[in-house]
């Protein structure tokens, strides 16, 4: 056994990249302008986590709803409004029309003119998250904002082809409830409809070695959408393709989430559901939450890890990022974590060359793959350098039972939930949801 342990150790030590320092205490003030990739971004403010962001109006049914701008496929457009370049957006109608929702405008650019759009959110559900023993799975979860039918975060005007990453963000006409967020989403924190912008709570996490900075408003599965304090869209499962990230005709590109990593303070930091269910203060994100805005502002974030960036050197490859993120659920062996191995990862193709070697797997000891959850999180900026490559190479792809050989598609059993109902009763996990709502479609994520 203490040969195995050492070999596990060395195994690790000989895959591990030099991590980052972490630095914040020593990072602080406001983001300079060109280390933010969305550049209609007012200001990322690094000592609160906080992003001010343009703010837009629209309607739904002769009700305002407020929203934000962060991606487009279109290349001209992002450059002319400052948006994040996506063009695998493009692919998001392939094989699901409704994951793109068609709004009205008198203007072919989104934003310059009053928009209709075709669905809404229902932000008036309390958000719950009660931790178990040891945090992930909790004991019970509801997210805090539902999509309603016909909404998508995903938008084109008309029949454009043009599709915009334009999430709804708060639904009214005031006054906006950012402290319990019952007509906000959960990481608003300001709203000003005179200069119209909106302040959103961001997330740091990891790309290609290097400290990234993201936002995120919701995901296709429920639990994800408690995690990340944002909406339920369930449309979003059927977003082409899980365990593609390069696929030509795919709109996803690979998210890593670790449920046990490292908690505590601990170096490198802390990495998981684990640590940031259990590690930060309870309650929701507001300005008088200060106890929870300075956790998190300290390493209290999961510290997931992105498989593309904006910024890479190469074309091709900065070609392939998307807000999309397809949600890969990574577990630790016990042999790793008896030795005391699990550390943070930075770096995707890390992850994969691990999870080769049988160190990480899913939840259950399966490869590691999609959890087929989707969860809408723009890139934002980057702390220090730009991500420009991949750490090591990826290892050959596995193949994934039940999962389609073109690497389309989801889960070939329950397809939609996120993971595999009989895993999710095994684990003893309740996700309370609005009435109506399919458990066998969309219960979990």
């Amino acid at each position: 056994m203490r040969a195995l342990h050492s070999g596990l150790i060395a195994l690790v030590l000989a895959l591990t990249i030099t991590l980052p320092a972490f630095a914040h205490d020593e990072i602080s003030g406001e983001l300079s302008r060109d280390k933010i990739t969305i550049k209609s971004v007012k200001r990322v403010d690094l000592n609160s986590g906080i992003a001010t962001l343009p703010l837009h109006k629209g309607s739904y049914k002769g009700t305002s709803v407020w929203y934000v701008i962060t991606d487009v496929s279109d290349e001209g457009v992002a450059r002319e409004l400052g948006l994040n370049f996506a063009p695998r957006l493009a692919n998001a109608t392939n094989g699901c029309p409704p994951c793109v929702q068609t709004v009205k405008s008198g203007d072919s650019i989104l934003g310059r003119a009053d928009v209709e759009f075709a669905g809404s959110v229902d932000f008036t559900p309390k958000r719950i998250l009660v931790p178990s023993e040891t945090g992930f799975p909790p004991l019970k979860a509801q997210p805090g904002s539902v999509a309603g039918p016909g909404y998508s975060d995903l938008i084109s005007i008309g029949d454009s082809t043009v599709v915009y990453n334009a999430p709804i963000i708060a639904v009214g006409d005031g006054p906006f409830d950012v402290t319990t967020h019952n007509n906000t989403l959960d990481r608003v924190t300001a709203i000003d409809t005179e200069k119209m912008t909106v302040d959103l709570q961001f997330i740091r996490a990891l790309a290609h070695g290097k400290e990234i900075h993201y936002l995120t408003f919701g995901s296709s599965g429920a639990l994800s959408a408690v995690l990340e304090r944002g909406t339920f869209v369930p449309v979003g499962s059927n977003l082409p393709f899980a365990n593609a990230s390069d696929h030509p005709e795919g709109a996803r590109s690979a998210i890593f989430t670790f449920t046990n990593g490292k908690r505590g303070p601990v170096v490198p930091p802390a990495q998981g559901l684990m640590h940031v269910i259990l590690d930060n203060p309870p309650g929701d994100i507001n300005l008088e939450n200060t106890e929870l805005l300075e956790s998190l502002r300290n390493d209290g974030d999961a510290h997931n890890v992105l498989d593309s960036f904006p910024t890479l050197d190469e074309p091709r490859l900065a070609r392939l990022y998307t807000p999309l993120w397809d949600l890969h659920i990574a577990v630790w062996s016990p042999d790793a974590v008896a030795t005391g191995v699990n550390v943070g990862q930075t770096d995707a193709n890390q992850i994969r060359q691990l999870a080769a070697r049988g160190l990480i797997t899913s939840p259950g000891g399966g490869l590691l793959g999609s959890s087929n959850a989707v969860v809408n999180c723009p890139v934002l900026g980057f702390e220090d350098e730009s991500p420009s490559a991949p750490l090591v190479a990826a290892p050959p792809k596995p193949v994934i039972p039940g999962m389609p050989s073109t690497g389309g598609g989801g889960l070939a059993e329950d397809q939609g939930i996120g993971l595999p109902i009989s895993l999710l009763l095994a684990l003893g996990l309740a996700v309370a949801l609005p009435v109506g709502l399919s458990v066998r479609r969309h219960a979990f994520g």
